[in-house]
């Protein structure tokens, strides 16, 4: 490319950077500031000396080091109980395969609340466990370290065995006929390949249980608390600002060191998977050893991930004649100003919202990102998107409430606020689903076109378009679903006569009585349905055979 086509596609590249710059800017950086300044500012002066203060505090200390235990145990049992699935997804070809894919898949999409209902409705009071043997577990670590692994099983089996399916078996193979046993040539060989990916995964994993929320708010109760769940009780209930300030900050800089890490493995991964073969290894299991690691998948499949959910579909059945749903449609003017069945169309309304403002956004920016050769500004900017990710909801929703309430960005009685928080979690995965698509383009075609004339605009209309067509219904399809399942910040801002579904579950679960807990599970069973289906859409439209996110 000639000097002037770089300087009009550098141009160009900053040009669509600006657009979600401003996003992030307005509705992400800007509430974070407002709530921490908020806190640790008096009378004009900033109090630092506050952050050593809350760190002394006997009760802070022992919340982060449960945070930090219980991430890195979580993130453990995760990869423990996802590896043998990432081999069997890889490298063996059985039948219902993309089914058995589609199921591992669900609950990664489902919402906090819907997990933790789960597991509540398994291991809880009254739960299966409690009705057969008398054994409960909620309010116990053990539920929230399982409901993690339940969450994020499907984040290993498919980052780590996209890679798998990729590496040439022949490898490992020459190392065995060269006289390596069979756990030597997977370890010398095959191990070494898989580091960057179970790494990545790994620090996904931990990213998620370090900033876990709603699975610790329902199935710890007052003894478990992370920083998100102990920010959200200084804001919302002790209204300590100062200290859910220096939290806040406390959980930012450690997010900000694992997507550190985390961008690092990712670079590591890519250069592996261009010298890898990248063609299809899967085989029918062959021998007495295959065939019992698959049936070992296959019943911890069932155990660990159709189990809790089946249970969570049964006891929203348990009223006679569908009495729980029935009562979905009734006002009972006390949780609600409105029947919580409307639960149901503004979590949709809100969504479809959500996803519309993350797939422009998310589009603009991975277009962006498309060059591999970005520099350090560019690399950062892709850092800044997953930010959202781990940096406390909590404080993006209530700092929603606390910075956009004067002109021009008065929006605390707009609906519109609802579906802007949405749309920052569902960014991240609308740019990590579309960008290494745009990277697969070959450059020589946007070239050529350029050569001809061709608009930056006209380029990505006439050539990227139809080439990431499915990967952009795919990215909306996850913006969609993550945007359901939201609860964080919009357990904040959502009105009380417009809940959403994670927030309406809450509010049902944190009242006594029998008909609330199974209108919870009611209500849980359809946010299920519909992130369910919204999954079966994805797979049929994968644009890939690896399987990987």
């Amino acid at each position: 490319m000639t000097g002037s086509g770089r300087r009009s596609g550098n141009a160009a590249r900053l040009g669509l950077m600006a657009v979600p710059v401003v996003f992030f800017a307005v509705f992400f950086a800007y509430p974070v500031a407002a709530i921490v300044a908020r806190g640790l500012e008096v009378d004009g002066d900033w109090q630092f000396g506050r952050i050593g203060d809350v760190l002394a505090q006997p009760d802070v200390r022992h919340v982060l080091w449960f945070t930090t235990w219980q991430a890195l145990a979580s993130t453990a049992l995760t990869l423990l109980a996802a590896l043998p699935g990432a081999y069997v997804f890889a490298r063996l070809d059985f039948p219902g395969k993309q089914v058995l894919r589609a199921v591992v898949t669900v609950p990664f999409v489902l919402p906090t609340v819907v997990v933790g209902t789960a597991f509540l409705a398994l291991v809880g009071r009254g739960g299966l466990l409690d009705e057969l043997w008398g054994v409960r577990l909620d309010t116990t670590v053990w539920a929230i370290l399982l409901a993690h692994v339940f969450f994020n099983y499907a984040v290993v089996v498919r980052t780590v065995g996209g890679l798998w399916s990729q590496l040439d078996p022949r490898q490992e193979e020459a190392a065995r006929m060269l006289g390596a046993s069979r756990l030597t040539a997977w370890r010398q060989v095959t191990l070494p390949a898989l580091a960057p990916a179970v790494a990545a995964a790994a620090l996904m994993v931990f990213l998620f249980t370090f900033t876990s929320f709603g699975v610790v708010q329902i199935l710890g109760g007052p003894t478990f608390s992370t920083l998100e769940v102990e920010i959200y009780r200084q804001t919302s209930q002790v209204f300590d600002l100062s200290t859910a300030a220096v939290l806040t900050l406390i959980q930012f800089a450690a997010v900000a060191a694992v997507l550190a890490v985390h961008a690092w493995t990712v670079r590591r991964r890519e250069t592996a998977l261009r010298l890898v073969d990248a063609s299809v290894t899967a085989r029918r299991p062959r021998g007495a050893g295959q065939w019992a690691l698959l049936a070992g998948v296959l019943v911890t499949v069932a155990v660990l991930l159709v189990l809790p959910l089946a249970v969570l579909v049964q006891r929203s059945l348990d009223a006679p004649g569908f009495g729980y749903y029935r009562a979905l449609t009734r006002e009972d003017g006390g949780t609600f100003l409105v029947p919580p069945i409307d639960a149901i169309g503004n979590s949709l309304q809100y969504a479809v919202a959500a996803t519309a403002v993350a797939v422009v956004i998310g589009g603009l920016a991975a277009t962006a990102l498309t060059r591999r050769d970005a520099g350090r500004f560019v690399r950062g900017f892709d850092a800044l998107l997953m930010l959202p990710l781990g940096v406390s909801a909590v404080t993006v929703g209530f700092g929603f409430l606390i910075a956009l309430d004067e002109p021009p960005l008065d929006l605390r009685s707009s609906w519109i606020l609802v579906p802007l928080a949405q749309a920052l979690v569902g960014v991240p995965f609308v740019v990590r689903t579309m960008l290494p698509v745009l990277r697969a383009v070959d450059a020589r075609l946007r070239e050529a076109a350029a050569v001809l004339g061709a608009s930056p605009w006209r380029v990505w209309r006439e050539v990227d378009l139809p080439m990431v067509r499915r990967a952009l219904l795919i990215a909306a399809g996850f913006a969609f679903a993550v945007s359901l399942g939201e609860f964080g910040a919009t357990v904040f801002i959502a009105r009380p006569d417009s809940p959403t579904l994670p927030v309406a579950v809450a509010r049902l679960l944190g009242r006594p009585g029998e008909m609330n807990y199974g209108q919870a599970m009611a209500l849980s069973t359809i946010l299920m349905v519909v992130c369910a289906v919204a999954l079966v859409v994805l797979e049929r439209l994968r644009t890939d055979r690896t399987g990987e996110f």
